[in-house]
């Protein structure tokens, strides 16, 4: 009789309340984004010292980093590294906000097949390393990072970025008067009509980053302060990720007729891209041999201004077939 009263209770008692596991995006500010829709970290923490697992989320769609052929943009890797940067420098290394980054290098190579869109967002962990630290009055002043990208517990990516920290009153004198927002946007060049957004493997004039130029291979870089991606907000010279989008726009240029798939970039920043004299973007294809052993190419994009060059990258694609 005991027994049954036990069952009776048990089974009028309420279910059991079950916590779930909340995801989330880091605070924008942490990534240096004005859009908390652009903001693709969901979380990090500490792995041991000057180690760190991040982790991040991409969308199904995105408005600029387009899926294509199946496939998310490679560049949406370089997104996700690049918002990294900001967030383990204030989070982990206490560098107070006002802070600006600045890139030296940065080179990725990743696994194609890992990219494939599925019916849920790529849910995507970061292991991060830093090495090389200098500090400069107790501050970061620079560091290198290596990082191994996983997708679901398949490997996607390995990169390498270094980059310098510069506090608001040295920033000031690196920019040697160029900073003043006010100033520097009221002497944007206006960005000039866009090549075919075909030629470059876009869809809207407004996402193409180059506009034509005399001669073969060559062509001027478009700013457009504009564009909600590429300038989230105001900026002083022109931002890592829109030199990035010419090169993968520049390489892509040179064989339309195919589409490409930027599987790698090795890239040096040697100077600030200013906004008020125009910047120019060479591509040569390596020489003398076209392809690696996998039939990947490799293409040479330079940026130039005033005669000097600012950028440079070494980008590998191979082609991408279409579904």
């Amino acid at each position: 009789m005991s027994h049954t009263t036990r069952q009776s209770v048990a089974s009028t008692a309420p279910a059991p309340v079950l916590t779930p596991t909340l995801t989330y995006a880091v605070p924008r500010e942490y990534v240096h984004r004005a859009a908390i829709a652009e903001v693709f970290l969901t979380g990090w923490r500490p792995m041991g010292a000057d180690s760190f697992t991040v982790t991040a989320q991409w969308p199904r769609q995105h408005s600029f980093y387009l899926t294509q052929e199946g496939l998310h943009d490679p560049l949406l890797l370089s997104e996700t590294i690049r918002q990294t940067l900001p967030l383990l420098s204030h989070a982990a290394y206490d560098v107070p906000f006002g802070t600006r980054l600045s890139w030296d290098f940065f080179r990725y190579t990743l696994n194609p097949s890992a990219l494939a869109a599925q019916f849920v967002p790529a849910e995507l962990e970061l292991t991060v390393t830093a090495s090389d630290i200098r500090r400069r009055s107790g501050q970061l002043a620079a560091v290198t990072m290596n990082f191994d990208v996983s997708r679901d517990g398949v490997p996607l990516a390995t990169a390498e970025t270094r980059f310098g920290c510069y506090s608001p009153a040295v920033y000031q004198r690196l920019r040697a008067g160029r900073a003043d927002l006010d100033k520097v946007l009221a002497g944007v060049l206006a960005p000039p009509p866009p090549v075919s957004p075909a030629l470059v493997g876009r869809d809207r004039p407004q996402d193409v980053v180059l506009a034509p130029a005399d001669g073969d291979r060559r062509w001027r870089l478009r700013t457009d302060t504009a564009h909600p991606v590429l300038f989230d907000h105001p900026v002083d010279h022109a931002p890592g990720m829109l030199l990035l989008e010419a090169a993968r726009q520049a390489t892509q240029a040179l064989d339309p007729h195919r589409r490409v798939l930027p599987v790698g970039m090795d890239i040096a920043f040697f100077r600030y891209v200013e906004f008020d004299s125009p910047c120019w973007i060479t591509a040569e294809p390596d020489q003398p041999e076209w392809h690696d052993q996998h039939g990947r190419r490799r293409t040479k994009v330079t940026a130039w201004q005033e005669e000097q060059v600012v950028f440079s990258a070494t980008v590998t694609t191979e082609t991408v077939a279409a579904r």
